[in-house]
């Protein structure tokens, strides 16, 4: 995967706390370490937004919805 070099700037605490992960071998190197962390929150903040999206449906009108698609196929159903 080709890769583009960035500079950040981080709390001290939080690059001696990556070292010691880095140290114990957790990850191999700290540019590893961030970019771990990062696709984890990114994964993360895709969740939650499916989340509130369905917390948004309102679960009458989906049942609603569906059966109605139900009825209007069923003509269509082959024969068993």
């Amino acid at each position: 995967m080709p890769v583009t070099k960035i500079a950040i700037s981080l709390d001290r605490s939080l690059v001696q706390q990556v070292d010691r992960m880095v140290q114990a071998g957790e990850f191999p190197s700290r540019s590893r370490a961030i970019q771990e962390a990062l696709l984890d929150r990114l994964r993360r903040a895709s969740r939650d937004r499916l989340a509130r999206e369905c917390a948004k449906l309102n679960p009458a009108q989906e049942i609603e919805l569906a059966e109605e698609g139900i009825a209007l196929e069923r003509d269509q159903w082959p024969q068993y």
